[in-house]
């Protein structure tokens, strides 16, 4: 690592001032501040508290985090394409990952050079650093999409999610809605039918003879698209929870998601007010509409669907929801209840998380604002200024 110090030392005056590669100054620095924590210290007078990890560190703890929910999402995208040729029992685990890394990479790599492409483009145009947000959604836009979902729509949302939801707001930090989700809402209203229906939840053609060519009007429902209508679905409770289930890439496995969701309350990255009350918020109201008898087994919303993936990488995102602590309350559970009401209330369309998280984005600045005046009030009473 030495080497690659010196070699970074070496290269940098010519990015720097008076440089004969200064108009790529900020690209050089997104690299190096990537690679190795900046040594620059804030001059500003008062007091200031140093970390050792910076934003870029989060972000790639965050990324750790989501690597096994993607890698098993690449497994069981080959697991789905061998069950429905019926090939299974004669294909090898090797061939089966390997059929779904093939599958999921082009769709990393078009989310990564379009939103970094961007990214990289508009800092070199501002003349501003270059900022570290996109390392995430980079990698959760091609997790929370079906496997069906063309490259060039991809490429089109990403676009979308940086330019008009990011950029538009100022950068990481200023943004009010979380760019996957809005990536995931472009896919949606705009292309409706590669984002639903039964199709698009399995890969149909082989990669250099690996898998299985499916014939073009193949179906594969996931189980809450069954249970929305009202169809015992064909999976078992055990797959659903182990993720052998069709749905998008990175949302299957509860498992995997529960790692994520350990890796990230240890480290301390995510909130566990806001992981927990969504979680809270959606049994309540699933509980509520059981006894009623009008939705499935509350338990079944957990398991099923983007629920658990959403509330553990997606509510949490610490620029998009509250950070007042009881507005995380307030916030995670307002995201759960919202998610259950689209599921049960609206038959047409029965993955209600994706709003909700939305919604809730939405209505954070709202909550901490309240919450805050709030606390001012009740401080001053205290006080005895009227």
């Amino acid at each position: 690592m030495s080497f690659l110090r010196n070699y970074l030392n070496k290269i940098k005056p010519n990015f720097e001032e008076g440089g004969k590669l200064h108009a790529f100054r900020s690209v050089f620095d997104g690299f190096e501040t990537f690679l190795y924590v900046p040594n620059d210290t804030a001059k500003a007078g008062g007091v200031n508290i140093h970390d050792a990890i910076d934003s870029k560190r989060i972000m790639s703890m965050v990324v750790i985090a989501l690597m096994p929910a993607m890698l098993f999402g690449m497994y069981n995208i080959g697991y789905q394409n061998y069950a429905a040729a019926g090939t299974l029992a004669s294909a090898s685990f090797l061939e089966i990952f390997c059929y779904g890394f093939l599958a999921v990479l082009p769709k990393i790599l078009v989310s990564y050079i379009v939103g970094l492409g961007i990214e990289f483009a508009w800092a070199q145009w501002k003349g501003e650093e270059i900022q570290e947000g996109y390392l995430v959604s980079g990698i959760i836009i091609p997790l929370i999409i079906p496997i069906g979902c063309p490259l060039w729509m991809l490429a089109l949302a990403c676009a979308f999610s940086v330019i008009f939801c990011k950029e538009i707001f100022g950068g990481t930090g200023m943004n009010i809605f979380n760019p996957a989700i809005a990536a995931r809402m472009f896919l949606f209203f705009a292309y409706p039918a590669k984002m639903t229906g039964d199709q698009v939840w399995v890969a149909q053609s082989s990669f250099f003879g690996l898998g299985n060519d499916l014939p073009d009007g193949f179906t594969a429902a996931t189980p809450l698209g069954q249970m929305a209508q009202g169809i015992n679905p064909d999976a078992s409770i055990c797959d659903m929870i182990c993720g052998f289930i069709p749905g998008s890439i990175g949302e299957t496995s509860l498992i995997a998601i529960a790692i994520g969701a350990v890796i990230l309350l240890w480290t301390g990255i995510a909130s566990w007010r806001t992981m927990l009350s969504v979680f809270v918020g959606g049994a309540v109201l699933a509980l509520l509409f059981e006894s009623a008898g009008n939705g499935m087994t509350w338990w079944h919303h957990f398991v099923m669907g983007g629920f658990a993936f959403g509330a553990v990488f997606m509510a949490t995102d610490p620029v998009t929801s509250s950070r007042t602590t009881t507005g995380q309350y307030i916030y995670g559970f307002l995201i759960g209840a919202m998610a259950i009401i689209i599921r049960v209330m609206n038959a047409g369309y029965p993955e209600g998380m994706m709003l909700a998280i939305f919604f809730g984005n939405m209505c954070a600045p709202m909550i901490d604002h309240f919450i805050v005046e709030r606390n001012i009030s009740k401080r001053l009473k205290r006080g005895g200024t009227k």
